[in-house]
């Protein structure tokens, strides 16, 4: 049964719910909108219907439209959101810092507002949030690196991986992990619509929500070889369920260092498509 409730005191009978359902599930031809008999099961919970309501006279799936944000606070301009695009930096110099919990979840929750395919919504944030385990991390993934080149796995990338895990047993410089003292894996069902696109978007929010709180990002396709290709004892170690794609990963904490600028971009690389 799909909870879809109407306050009538507040409906104007405007229809906007109606025309905006992506599946046209919603009948208001006739007053008071209602779900199309045998059409609940359709619904993709979008609630682009609560969203659009003016009066907030529609509630969905037992969520309370006065609780939503709103589209008229807080709002940055064009000009800034530019500004973050062209400042955002890899970072690969990281404070020996922990971040709090509490930005942590910060972030974390941000991210999740990212969209996905058919509004599947099944990312899975999988975060290492403190040093010791991080250090643990760290060490097992150097240990799978050294197993699978001393039992010849087959990865065109295992080689270089060896070689920077020589780098790190020999003098402690850590190029997979930079030092991060966190790491976010996003991950998603295999059977999902879009799994790898979900996890990236997902991550995009994570780094430029993170950016204005003043934290470091780094996307880490090695770490990924590891988890994804290399280990899957490791990648089970870490409580990512089998039916899962990893989408991607990224490591993150407090830049160690600051940059004056942005950089130039080489340009855009345009093909505007003529038919």
């Amino acid at each position: 049964m799909l909870d879809f409730r109407i306050d009538e005191s507040k409906c104007t009978q405007c229809g906007l719910c109606a025309q905006d359902c992506p599946v046209l599930i919603i009948d208001g031809k006739n007053g008071i909108p209602e779900i199309k008999a045998g059409k609940e099961g359709n619904c993709l919970k979008c609630q682009h219907c609560m969203a659009i309501c003016p009066t907030g006279a529609l509630s969905i799936l037992g969520k309370n439209p006065d609780q939503s944000a709103s589209v008229k606070e807080g709002m940055p301009s064009s000009s800034s959101m530019l500004n973050l695009f062209k400042t955002r930096r890899s970072i690969r110099k990281f404070k020996n810092e922990e971040l709090s919990k509490e930005l942590i979840s910060d972030l974390l929750q941000g991210a999740a507002n990212a969209p996905t395919g058919h509004n599947n919504n099944q990312v899975l944030f999988s975060v290492i949030d403190n040093k010791a385990d991080l250090k643990k991390f760290r060490d097992a993934v150097y240990d799978s690196i050294h197993t699978a080149f001393e039992n010849n796995h087959k990865h065109p990338f295992l080689p270089m991986l060896n070689d920077l895990k020589r780098l790190w047993v020999s003098k402690k410089i850590d190029v997979i992990l930079r030092d991060a003292p966190h790491v976010l894996i996003t991950s998603s069902p295999k059977k999902s619509v879009t799994p790898v696109e979900d996890c990236v978007i997902a991550l995009s929010y994570f780094e430029l929500l993170a950016n204005t709180h003043g934290v470091g990002t780094l996307w880490n396709g090695m770490l990924k070889w590891v988890i994804n290709d290399i280990d899957l004892e490791l990648r089970e170690r870490l409580g990512i369920p089998v039916d899962h794609e990893v989408g991607d990963v990224m490591v993150f904490g407090f830049p160690a260092v600051k940059y004056t600028r942005g950089i130039q971009t080489e340009g855009l690389n345009l093909n505007t498509i003529k038919l």
